[in-house]
């Protein structure tokens, strides 16, 4: 059994009219939800997204099948949706989070990715990414042909190669591991990342014990570097860790189809 504590803001920014960005958190899941699309149509999408993983939110034991065939539900809710009104079609969202899954007996961590939000571990005084993102920049970082701290800033930056509300359905990521206390986690929309650095991102986690003060900190900050975009924070502290994990559970990272 895993003691958890959370925290979560979510707000517009200072440009945007309207907040695209939807999120979930519960005592075993915690989503992020980044729509795209006009005429608020991008809201629709990632409240769309949400809602999926709403339904499974209590279900006990949850499994990493249970995961990704949410993704893969919730991509068709979207593309169907999308091809009933002319103003949705086209419409999409990213998705990220966390959840507590049953694994070889246990409590697990599955990290799961479609897009450019993001999931960071704060351990031991480092920040690492956890998610890589599906983006044209990542790309571009991972081929070497720009520097991760250019990456922000690149023209590009926005253009995501992955995200729900596509056909056919996009492979998401999905990532389980043991958990270990102490460990932090921050779940966030492109809109934090775009505003803050990673140090940044890690002075604050560092500074600020209680997550809901963490995750206010880190939506206030973002706002006054710019606030160029929807900004949505979900901080998640594991404190204690009972019951034993077991050693020879396949915890790599791996991509899975969501169906």
């Amino acid at each position: 059994m895993l003691t958890l504590h959370w925290g979560s803001a979510s707000d517009v920014g200072r440009i945007r009219r309207h907040n695209e960005d939807n999120f979930w958190v519960s005592d075993r899941l915690f989503v992020v939800a980044d729509g795209m699309g006009g005429h608020a149509a991008g809201e629709i999408a990632s409240e769309l997204a949400i809602a999926e993983f709403r339904r499974i939110a209590e279900q006990v034991p949850l499994r990493t099948e249970d995961i990704t065939a949410a993704i893969w539900r919730a991509n068709e809710q979207i593309v169907d949706a999308g091809s009933e009104r002319g103003d949705r079609f086209g419409m999409g969202t990213t998705l990220t989070g966390i959840g507590v899954v049953s694994a070889g007996g246990s409590d697990h961590w599955a990290v799961f990715n479609v897009g450019d939000s993001r999931v960071y571990r704060f351990a031991g005084g480092m920040l690492s990414q956890l998610t890589v993102d599906h983006s044209e920049v990542q790309e571009l970082v991972s081929a070497g042909r720009l520097l991760p701290e250019d990456a922000r800033h690149h023209p590009r930056r926005n253009v995501v190669t992955r995200s729900l509300g596509s056909d056919p359905a996009p492979v998401a990521d999905v990532w389980v591991f043991p958990p270990v206390a102490g460990d932090r986690f921050l779940i966030c929309s492109d809109g934090l990342t775009a505003e803050l650095d990673d140090p940044e991102i890690a002075q604050i986690l560092f500074e600020i014990s209680d997550p809901q003060a963490a995750a206010d900190e880190l939506l206030i900050r973002a706002n006054a570097a710019g606030g160029g975009d929807n900004v949505t924070t979900v901080v998640v502290d594991l404190s204690a860790v009972s019951g034993a994990v077991e050693a020879d559970e396949d915890t790599s990272a791996r991509s899975a189809n969501p169906q």
